[in-house]
């Protein structure tokens, strides 16, 4: 029997090496399979990297994902969690022209109601930052195009596990 798809989060712990985006990618693409969002930031080990990529799919098509991950020489853990099991965030920037005066009271109501904070201001535009689950940044998108969106960006998924990760143990002895 086929397990159904899950959004899945897949941490990924790494050396800093040129070329692993294009081999790990490689290992979604050859399956067919769409990457929703991928991050990659410094993680809370010295001089490791950890990757944070979204993707939809079966539970033992991830599992075998995984294996194929971890064969990469420089990648030194890899894991995959659900929803259920991460604490995530997306960020994103809207960039609006400043000259809606009088649509500025909704325009103002939106901002407070949806807690996104004003970044910069000036004549021709302003820039609003919005940080939270993707569906809150959605509906803020939906409500601010009423009043045209000159630019938009949304960063991938940020996400911790809620459980521990026994990462950090493991690096000590990579460090020493």
């Amino acid at each position: 029997m086929m397990s159904e798809n899950k959004l899945y989060t897949v941490s990924i712990y790494t050396e800093n090496n040129t070329g692993l985006l294009n081999r790990i990618s490689a290992i979604f693409q050859r399956r067919h399979i769409n990457i929703e969002s991928i991050n990659s930031s410094i993680s809370e080990i010295e001089n490791v990297s950890k990757w944070t990529i979204v993707v939809k799919l079966a539970e033992d098509q991830m599992k075998k994902i995984i294996g194929q991950i971890e064969k990469q020489v420089e990648v030194i853990k890899a894991y995959y969690h659900t929803e259920e099991e991460t604490i995530y965030q997306e960020s994103c920037l809207f960039k609006i022209k400043s000259d809606l005066q009088f649509e500025e009271r909704q325009i103002q109501n939106i901002i407070k109601e949806s807690n996104a904070r004003i970044v910069t201001v000036n004549k021709e535009f302003f820039v609003l930052e919005k940080s939270g689950r993707r569906s809150e940044i959605e509906l803020l998108h939906r409500e601010l195009s009423a009043f045209g969106i000159l630019q938009f960006t949304r960063s991938g998924r940020i996400a911790v596990t809620k459980t521990p990760m026994e990462i950090t143990k493991m690096l000590e002895a990579f460090q020493h």
